[in-house]
């Protein structure tokens, strides 16, 4: 039995492990408040990375939806990233976390697919990120915004429980290590490594995890 399958018994652990988590939230301002979705899909066909295999047939075990940014962008362009953005004037941080996932990967869903928040994330650049939990689904089909995301990819779930997983490194810069998440043959930085890494300690191990000290590798401090 694929124990990360993409079905009920998985959306109802993780709706288990998030009641039982408090979360932390950090005060900021609205214009540099942002929010993410970590999104819950079916792998499907795989996630067309480097050292993780494609599939001729159709996988139903769960995996994240992430993006690579558009080159064009102005900020960390062609980096890994979670779809996510500033918040707009008025909005909570589930709401802009939906509305950047139909925006940017083409997945609109209802209010009700929200399961929860992870503790808030605050970067280098002074964005202070609330990562939020969605449960996509099966059968979704996801279509990147060329202006914005060079590539969409389904990390599965399974990838994010590696044993390697996570590399902390030492900086000259910083006291705190830097958090990487390794995928395939490659790996994500913090901040996206570190709700990565929160997302499986907390959503679905059911640990109380706290990520929000970890550092961002010098070359995302702009």
């Amino acid at each position: 039995m694929n124990r990360y399958r993409c079905g009920e018994s998985l959306r109802q652990q993780m709706a288990a492990n998030l009641a039982r988590f408090t979360r932390r939230n950090r005060k900021a301002t609205t214009k540099k408040r942002a929010a993410v979705a970590l999104t819950v899909v079916e792998t499907a066909h795989g996630p067309d990375v480097y050292g993780l295999p494609r599939h001729d047939h159709w996988d139903p075990s769960a995996a994240l939806v992430l993006t690579r940014r558009a080159a064009g962008l102005r900020n960390h362009a062609g980096q890994w990233a979670l779809p996510g953005g500033r918040m707009e004037d008025g909005e909570r941080p589930e709401e802009a976390a939906r509305r950047e996932l139909a925006e940017e990967v083409g997945l609109p869903l209802a209010p009700e697919r929200v399961m929860g928040c992870l503790d808030d994330y605050t970067t280098r650049s002074g964005f202070t990120i609330t990562p939020v939990v969605i449960w996509g689904g099966t059968g979704v089909a996801l279509t990147p915004n060329p202006s914005e995301v060079a590539s969409v990819h389904r990390i599965p779930i399974a990838e994010l429980m590696r044993a390697d997983a996570p590399i902390l490194e030492d900086i000259p810069e910083s006291l705190h290590p830097v958090l990487l998440m390794p995928v395939g043959h490659s790996w994500i930085a913090a901040p996206t490594a570190a709700m990565l890494y929160q997302f499986r300690e907390v959503v679905i191990m059911g640990n109380a995890t706290r990520v929000a000290h970890f550092e961002q590798p010098y070359f995302a401090w702009q």
